[in-house]
């Protein structure tokens, strides 16, 4: 089998989404032999090609153009498809972000094929390959496969997959070749304007290593600070359960869950949060989860690793001056 796996950077920096999809690719060839191929697509790509020819993987090509700088769906789908005509790949493998949602059913579409996107997990059966996604809000998984013949297409969901658990390349560093494309300026036909932010504090929660997230139990909005504090405290970035933003207590962009942001970051501390499965699969995928609440029958503490049947309100400050303590010490 031949994977193809498309990677994304964002405004100069990876999308780290990327490493989790080419863990997936290589455990999906550690079932059957394969041979997998990185893409980087882009302007000024070469140092990204360079870390990247560092995995387990057989080649890295860099497909760059100017008209390529700056995404548009129209240019990454031309630009791509040459690459795929080229490559003949049995399996194209993408994370599943923003930018993959808008111009990936549009290249399957135009080469023909059909995509199974936000998968969580894959698996071979009978000589065939499986993916699972979620549905109805994480409350039920199918099972999909693929009818006709390849190219196959399918983006996994932020946090199926571990990249630190990549495996490096064994001799050192893969090989890593330029694909030249053809683009001419007619082709695009929308133009890139400045990136949206709703606010200049506007943070993107699936880069962050550590997230503390607080729910109903915060009770009310002048509590936040000692939340915050204790973020600030681990280095990380604070987030909510979906009823703290409806209450406007937080702003919409700092939301965990199937209607706000998926995310996996190294450790998720869950303050307050009682598990309901909206918040749950936006965060299950966390590699260490903590959860701090009253309740001991919270439905949190069935995925939390580490569980603490416990007031908030003096968890939070004594967690807070540890830590504090550690840093001076």
């Amino acid at each position: 089998m031949k994977i193809l796996v498309i990677t994304e950077l964002r405004q100069g920096k990876w999308n780290n989404a990327s490493f989790e999809t080419l863990a997936a690719a290589q455990q999906v060839s550690s079932a059957t032999p394969s041979t997998i191929t990185a893409v980087v697509i882009g302007k000024g790509v070469a140092p990204f090609a360079d870390e990247l020819a560092t995995k387990n993987v057989a080649e890295i090509l860099t497909v760059e153009h100017d008209l390529l700088e700056a995404y548009t769906p129209d240019g990454y789908c031309i630009a791509l498809e040459q690459v795929i005509g080229s490559a003949k790949p049995d399996l194209v493998l993408f994370p599943h972000t923003y930018q993959v949602r808008d111009f990936v059913p549009k290249l399957a579409a135009s080469l023909g094929k059909g995509m199974i996107g936000d998968c969580i997990g894959y698996r071979h059966e009978s000589g065939k390959l499986i993916f699972v996604r979620q549905m109805f809000q994480g409350k039920t998984a199918a099972d999909v496969t693929f009818q006709g013949a390849a190219p196959w297409f399918a983006s996994f969901q932020s946090g199926a997959f571990r990249a630190d658990l990549l495996a490096a390349h064994p001799s050192g560093k893969a090989p890593v070749n330029a694909f030249p494309v053809t683009l001419a300026p007619g082709q695009i036909r929308t133009k890139p304007l400045d990136l949206f932010k709703e606010a200049k504090s506007a943070v993107d929660l699936t880069q962050a290593p550590i997230i503390v997230s607080i729910g109903r139990g915060i009770k009310a909005p002048e509590n936040i600070p000692q939340a915050e504090t204790l973020a600030k405290a681990l280095g990380g970035e604070i987030a909510a359960s979906r009823p703290i933003c409806d209450e406007g207590w937080l702003p919409m962009e700092r939301q965990i869950g199937s209607s706000g942001q998926t995310v996996a970051p190294k450790l998720y501390l869950a303050l307050g949060i009682s598990g309901a499965i909206q918040h749950v699969v936006g965060m299950k995928g966390a590699r260490t989860i903590v959860a701090i609440n009253k309740d001991a029958n919270a439905p949190i503490f069935e995925i939390a690793d580490y569980g603490v049947v416990a007031d908030i309100f003096e968890i939070m400050p004594a967690l807070t001056e540890a830590l504090e303590k550690s840093k001076s010490s």
